[in-house]
């Protein structure tokens, strides 16, 4: 915790409607935060037009009313505050820690070693463009110190980013800026205190702590939950309009979510919203949640 007390978020892209697994992660950082007495803040993370499904960004805001959630303050747009990115992008490579890459994709996928997310980039410009190449993407320079962080459902976790991610991508070729740079920013300047979100998310936490310390940001807490998979193993997609909630019947929907989270459920006399979350906040116990969980381990 720092000064500002719990402050937790809520971080949704726009790709699609709200499923049955971004409302786990949505029902799971509110109880955590009210529990404890502190914020929650809401944020449409929109810095990728390709994969954004228009009108999407409404319809989940206007889903998590139905469903009872209660944001403090306003809504946060990251395609608002891409100005705030750029500076920070420009510090970097003033400070000489971010460098132009020339790479594609396919040119790393035949000379990089395997990774659990992918090629791992293996710094081929990292002292200097090839001849007669030009940058596409922004590279952050890594190391490789082992970054460790004490998860409050996975526990004690540590990773060598350098080898095992290695220099990552802050601003893409097409010109977007990347998700582990605006995520960053966006904690920080939010003063988020408490990070609660998917364990598909569990790897990037090493690169955004690397990028934190750069920076000389504040690193939250992190608690990384199971992510829901389908029939076929895969994680629920917006994009595959997988699984999507019924807006019209909260009650049943939310009660799943307490199930997969391994909560106590409420009484069944509980038929209306306000009670229902008065109850799920004073019942919330985090360390309830399975620590081992495909897709939860570096």
């Amino acid at each position: 915790m720092n000064s500002l007390g719990y402050r937790g978020r809520f971080a949704p892209s726009p790709t699609g409607k709200l499923h049955f697994g971004s409302l786990v992660a949505a029902v799971a950082s509110y109880l955590d935060a009210r529990t404890a007495g502190g914020e929650w803040l809401l944020r449409i993370e929109n810095i990728d037009p390709p994969r954004e499904v228009p009108g999407s960004a409404d319809a989940i805001l206007a889903s998590l009313e139905v469903f009872g959630f209660e944001w403090d303050g306003g809504v946060l747009y990251q395609s608002d505050r891409l100005d705030r990115y750029r500076a920070v992008v420009d510090e970097l490579r003033r400070e000489g820690l971010a460098y132009p890459c020339a790479c594609s994709r396919k040119e790393i996928g035949a000379h990089a070693r395997l990774g659990p997310e992918g090629p791992i980039y293996p710094g081929t410009c990292r002292d200097g463009l090839p001849p007669g190449r030009e940058g596409l993407a922004l590279r952050l320079l890594t190391h490789d110190r082992p970054i460790g962080f004490d998860d409050r459902i996975q526990g004690h976790l540590t990773q060598s980013v350098e080898s095992e991610t290695g220099d990552f991508v802050i601003l893409r070729a097409d010109g977007f800026f990347a998700y582990q740079l605006a995520v960053v920013v966006d904690d920080q300047d939010q003063g988020i205190t408490q990070v609660v979100r998917g364990c598909d998310l569990l790897h990037s936490t090493p690169r955004q702590i690397h990028l934190q310390r750069l920076l000389g940001y504040t690193t939250p807490g992190y608690a990384h939950i199971p992510v829901v998979l389908d029939d076929t193993g895969k994680k629920l997609s917006k994009q595959d309009l997988a699984y999507p909630v019924d807006p019209t019947d909260p009650l049943p929907a939310l009660g799943r979510v307490l199930g997969f989270l391994n909560q106590e459920q409420p009484p069944l006399a509980l038929d209306n919203l306000e009670d229902w979350w008065t109850w799920a906040i004073g019942h919330w116990q985090i360390r309830r949640i399975p620590s081992v969980v495909q897709g939860c381990t570096l």
